[in-house]
């Protein structure tokens, strides 16, 4: 699970910077307000609506930006863009799968741009079904290995009824079920336990190492598609050297 860890956490790093916190926002509104839309805007019976906002909440976005997203969503307000959600699949340098979970008003643009960004990092978009079938959505969350010893940590997976576990060098991982997601951040927050990245993650089901040569050419592809306005998610089953990933996420 190391690689996808790895991957994640710098994500979440870079999403805290000033120059992506616009993005960042853009993009949990765009969720809120497409979940409202198919499952109405009522949270507590939307499961997706559920996460969204925790989500959105936990990233600092303010309650009225929330509301304005959902009463979009539901039809409430008027204005805006409607959105269809999309998804794209592919290869990566080093021959890494890779799943790109986005929303857009205009699928044929967005298609020829995001073919256009694989074929200009060394990559190419396949076909639909050629990697989705190697991912599976689950919650996914990672805690300072400085938050608790490893003890504690054990009972607490324990107690959440997480599915599976991974301590890594300086943090823990939980894996939960992707329809206790919710309630296992909850728990979370309701133990004074703050998790340094939290969501709803497609996880690979095996994992393809990334020679060192390639991994420069890898993360900027991964780059480029995270920083395109109509991608939401990008998700790949590389495993890349702890060593070499810092050395090239400075």
């Amino acid at each position: 699970m190391s690689g996808h860890s790895k991957w994640s956490t710098i994500k979440h790093k870079k999403a805290a910077t000033d120059a992506r916190r616009g993005k960042l926002f853009n993009k949990l509104i765009k969720e809120i307000t497409v979940a409202a839309r198919l499952g109405g805007g009522d949270v507590k019976a939307n499961s997706r609506l559920r996460s969204a906002v925790l989500e959105a909440r936990s990233n600092s976005v303010p309650n009225d930006t929330i509301d304005r997203a959902i009463k979009k969503g539901t039809g409430e307000l008027a204005g805006g863009a409607v959105y269809e959600e999309v998804s794209y699949e592919g290869y990566g340098p080093g021959g890494i799968a890779v799943l790109v979970e986005g929303m857009t008003d205009n699928r044929n643009r967005t298609a020829g741009e995001i073919r256009h960004i694989f074929a200009r990092h060394g990559g190419s978009l396949g076909e639909s079904g050629c990697v989705a079938w190697m991912f599976h959505r689950r919650g996914y969350f990672a805690i300072p290995r400085s938050a608790m010893d490893e003890e504690k940590f054990m009972d607490l997976a324990l107690e959440l009824g997480a599915d599976d576990i991974a301590i890594d060098e300086d943090r823990y991982e939980i894996y939960a079920p992707m329809e206790d997601f919710a309630s296992t951040l909850e728990e979370l927050e309701r133990r004074g336990v703050a998790p340094e990245a939290k969501e709803l993650a497609m996880i690979p089901q095996s994992w393809v190492a990334v020679p060192a040569d390639r991994v420069s050419q890898l993360l900027r592809l991964l780059e480029a598609l995270e920083d395109h306005d109509d991608v939401q998610k990008v998700w790949g089953n590389m495993q890349v050297d702890e060593q070499v990933l810092a050395a090239h996420s400075q």
